[in-house]
């Protein structure tokens, strides 16, 4: 199969399964992102990611990985996807790029809103401690101001991924091996309190007992994390403690693509007080997928 074959199955692909949700996909936002990374899509493990919230009505992502010899801002930035500003987050990859070690890069991009952004992977085995991250000249200061929040945690050496947002202006960091007593209501109410957040309801603590990971998101416009999100992976997302939503459990009911590999399920507080979820499923998988850690993309301080 040539590699324009595989670009036209893909685009088919994500085509169909937008139009499960009602989202039109256009060929001229999708096809050049494809068409700029149609050396590694081959190779990639591709997931697409829909959201409860009425911030996301409208939109459909598709994410797919990029090997550490490829550097995805580049690209992103040659072929107009991003257009530099002088903004911290442009400068961020190259200052992890120059202190820490690197697996591999995801990207990220809506079939409506277009190119979004990076996943930097940090080597299995090998967590980036969260000193070293904060010491980068472009990280947002934000993560100086809650080093305490993770530190007092057990959280500042547990650092899997880092994503920037270009388009939001924002960052994640991801924790998968946590220790378990965060998973625990009475401690997920309490990391929401510490920042400042709303309480989660009854049924977000039940399904964050069932977490493999949790991340936060920071931006440089404020010394607060700006949201909290716990994942789960599972092969029935409909029988979590989770209100997915008629169009999302239509399009768990009906995607074509992946039927039998686990999904990801996200719930999401932000600093607003909005409550949210959001479900990723495959369309190419792997087993030990780099993608269970991506989570989702949202809209200004609270995207992900």
């Amino acid at each position: 199969m040539t590699t324009t074959t595989q670009l036209a199955d893909l685009y088919t692909g994500v085509e169909q399964s937008a139009a499960l949700i009602d989202v039109t996909c256009s060929r001229e936002k999708v096809w050049p992102v494809l068409e700029a990374f149609e050396d590694v899509i081959p190779q990639a493990i591709i997931a697409f990611r829909v959201a409860t919230n009425a911030r996301h009505e409208g939109e459909f992502d598709c994410r797919f990985t990029i090997p550490r010899t490829v550097d995805p801002y580049e690209r992103a930035r040659d072929h107009g996807f991003v257009t530099p500003t002088g903004r911290p987050a442009e400068s961020l990859l190259a200052d992890i790029r120059s202190r820490c070690p690197i697996d591999s890069y995801g990207i990220d991009f809506g079939i409506v809103g277009g190119f979004r952004k990076i996943w930097i992977y940090f080597p299995g085995g090998h967590r980036q401690s969260l000193a070293e991250l904060r010491d980068l000249p472009s990280m947002p200061p934000s993560l100086a101001e809650n080093f305490a929040f993770f530190a007092d945690r057990g959280l500042a050496d547990k650092v899997d991924v880092v994503a920037i947002d270009y388009r939001s202006n924002t960052v994640n960091l991801y924790f998968t091996n946590f220790p378990d007593h965060l998973r625990r209501p009475a401690e997920v109410l309490a990391m929401h309190r510490a920042t400042g957040m709303p309480d989660p309801s009854e049924q977000m603590l039940r399904f964050c007992e069932k977490s493999f990971g949790f991340y936060v998101t920071l931006n440089w416009d404020s010394p607060k994390i700006e949201r909290i999100a716990f994942s789960v992976k599972t092969h029935d997302p409909l029988a979590l403690p989770a209100r997915l939503g008629p169009k999302i459990e239509h399009f768990l009911d009906s995607v074509a693509y992946g039927a039998d590999d686990p999904k990801m399920v996200y719930a999401a507080m932000t600093s607003s007080g909005e409550e949210y979820y959001k479900l990723q499923s495959y369309y190419r998988f792997q087993a030990r997928s780099r993608l269970d850690l991506m989570p989702s993309i949202d809209h200004g301080a609270d995207a992900a």
